[in-house]
């Protein structure tokens, strides 16, 4: 029932549609009319377009391809398209799609090809993973994926533990012409600190490299997997395994992060510039490297080398040294330099020691390492080192000491941050606008931060709300400034809160300030310095399900704020009543539920969360 101008089309099976003669030239006085069926009423079907378009242009009156998603020209229309620029893909809600081609008497072009086939959600390739074990593939792995899919892989770790995640083979299609690693424009696996479009992107991968190995300790680690219509590869396999974390109270934040085992791949290492021959590339910054050193193209205090530590951690120390010449056997090595830290990798804050900026002071030889303590840890996931002064040259190993915020005794990050805690747990005093709505108060995660309604808000009066779902033990609590409407650090937009104080509650109604046991008054908390940089602050453990900030100093630019809750689950006690709250994935977690939630989980800066009302 198909003829070359029109038709009835059964999607069950993938498809083309042209123009009559594609890619020669299409006849005049055309007026052609398909209807494509999908066999499942649940089903959609996707249109992807061959690049090779054209159809005549002048305002798509004379000659346009229109599609309706419905049976009849009288369907909600999806587009008409004309020019020689083809269409995106274009998704149908419903199984039944309808496209119309017309043409005029002057005025022919090649015309257009079209694919159809059923668009696959992400429910049906999906899958949440729980199990301590197991191995996540693309689809049809080891054969070629399938093209348009929109695939996501949860995996969803119980309290205590952590999980590493190791690629064993990878082959996506990637542009030939990609600018830099992560700029896939076809095919793309992303990996997620928490729910995607949720919690922090940690990175983008294509072509035919294997990611480096992953370790997270926030609770989920999620990939998201997208496919176009055209190349099709072999896709990958990787294999995940959760292992209990060892946390004692004796522990010290002082493990060595990996330059110098390598723990920290290539990947993560990136330079302002590097010498030109090739010699001095930023993989020889590592610690005790044998072969050279990082070296600048140009010895200049605007330099600098840095690292993605993948996830935000702690950064208590840097151990550096210098290098001698494989070459020409010269000493080189950087004698001061300062530090600077970013959570994105887009807001930097040179480190300050007191009101000033720190200058470390380095190394007096090329080889002896020297190791400076940071004087107050920072929380960071970029590190930026600048050399400020060196003898002959810029030369520079180093090592960066440190741990996961996780490391600390009861100090699991409860979920603001990964997204577990839904934005319907999160509520305000007040809200400025959908860009400074409850749910942009994720620690790291939003661009933006919650900012309350007044322009001129009163100490004590706004407040920041988490429930936690049940009662907890609480000991920390981790806050961040904010940016302003979609994302603008403009001087006015850099807002955070230099004091606050926090109160806790069981049931939602009754309070209680933590207590200054100094002064037996409401503990005054220091909040941040900088709009990006975060701090971590830590109290006596409290049992509370509800957790509430109230700023009582703020920056000039107003209140803004992101923040994530630092505890534990309460002990089993028979009989209490009370929920420990352990996520217990095979128990507690219905596939169906959790997906659920992760769909429903639009992107929280591009909506309103319902104000709650105060108690």
């Amino acid at each position: 029932r198909n003829g070359p101008c029109g038709g009835h089309l059964d999607a069950s099976d993938a498809g083309y549609i042209t123009t009559p003669g594609y890619p020669l030239e299409y006849p005049p006085h055309q007026n052609c009319r398909w209807v494509i069926t999908a066999p499942e009423p649940s089903q959609r079907i996707v249109l992807n377009f061959n690049p090779h378009f054209e159809l005549e242009k002048l305002d798509c009156r004379y000659d346009f391809i229109e599609i309706r998603d419905g049976n009849s020209e009288n369907a909600d229309l999806l587009g008409r398209h004309c020019s020689n620029i083809a269409p995106p893909a274009i998704i149908s809600s419903g199984p039944v799609l309808h496209i119309r081609f017309v043409s005029d008497y002057a005025h022919q072009g090649a015309g257009f090809s079209l694919r159809y086939e059923i668009y696959k959600t992400g429910s049906d390739c999906s899958r949440n993973f729980t199990s301590p074990s197991g191995v996540i593939e693309s689809p049809g792995f080891p054969d070629k994926y399938p093209h348009n899919l929109e695939c996501t892989f949860i995996i969803i770790v119980p309290p205590h533990m952590d999980v590493t995640l190791t690629f064993l083979t990878f082959d996506l299609e990637n542009d030939p012409l990609q600018g830099s690693e992560g700029e896939c424009k076809y095919d793309w696996l992303e990996v997620w600190d928490g729910l995607p479009q949720v919690g922090p992107l940690i990175g983008r991968h294509c072509g035919t490299k294997i990611p480096s190995e992953i370790q997270s300790s926030t609770g989920i680690l999620s990939l998201s997997f997208h496919t176009d219509m055209a190349v099709a590869k072999d896709g990958f396999s990787a294999r995940y395994n959760m292992t209990l974390k060892e946390v004692n109270d004796n522990f010290h934040c002082s493990n060595a992060l990996g330059m110098e085992s390598n723990k920290i791949s290539d990947d993560q290492i990136s330079a302002s510039s590097s010498f030109y021959d090739g010699r001095w590339s930023p993989r020889q910054a590592r610690l005790n490297f044998e072969d050279n050193a990082w070296t600048p193209n140009e010895d200049s205090n605007k330099e600098y080398i840095q690292v993605d530590l993948h996830f935000l951690k702690v950064l208590t120390g840097i151990a550096t040294q210098g290098a001698v010449s494989k070459e020409t056997h010269k000493s080189y090595f950087v004698t001061t330099f300062k530090l600077e830290v970013s959570t994105n990798g887009e807001d930097w804050m040179i480190y300050r020691y007191g009101k000033n900026h720190k200058v470390f002071h380095a190394n007096v030889d090329p080889s002896e390492v020297v190791l400076n303590r940071i004087p107050q840890p920072v929380l960071a996931r970029f590190v930026r080192i600048r050399p400020q002064e060196w003898k002959n040259g810029i030369a520079l190993r180093f090592e960066l000491y440190g741990c996961q915020i996780t490391d600390a005794p009861c100090s699991e990050m409860q979920g603001m941050l990964s997204g577990l805690l839904p934005d319907s747990q999160i509520s305000a005093s007040s809200m400025r606008d959908i860009h400074g709505a409850t749910g942009a108060a994720r620690l790291v995660a939003s661009r933006s931060g919650w900012f309350p309604s007044p322009t001129q808000p009163v100490a004590g009066e706004e407040w920041l709300q988490v429930d936690l779902g049940v009662p907890k033990t609480v000991r920390g609590i981790i806050t961040q400034g904010a940016r302003g409407v979609d994302g603008s650090t403009s001087a006015e937009n850099r807002a955070f809160v230099r004091k606050y104080k926090l109160s806790h509650s069981l049931n939602g109604k009754d309070w209680n300030y933590i207590i200054d046991s100094k002064t037996n008054l409401p503990k005054i908390f220091e909040g941040n310095t900088h709009y990006d940089t975060p701090e971590i602050r830590r109290f006596d453990e409290i049992v509370a399900q509800f957790i509430r900030v109230y700023p009582e100093r703020w920056s000039p630019a107003g209140i803004g704020m992101r923040l994530e809750i630092l505890g534990c689950d309460l002990p089993a006690v028979a009989g209490s009543g009370l929920v420990g709250g352990t996520l217990q994935a095979e128990d507690e977690i219905r596939d169906e539920s959790f997906m659920c939630h992760r769909r429903c989980l639009v992107r929280y800066w591009h909506r309103f969360t319902e104000p709650v009302g105060h108690q």
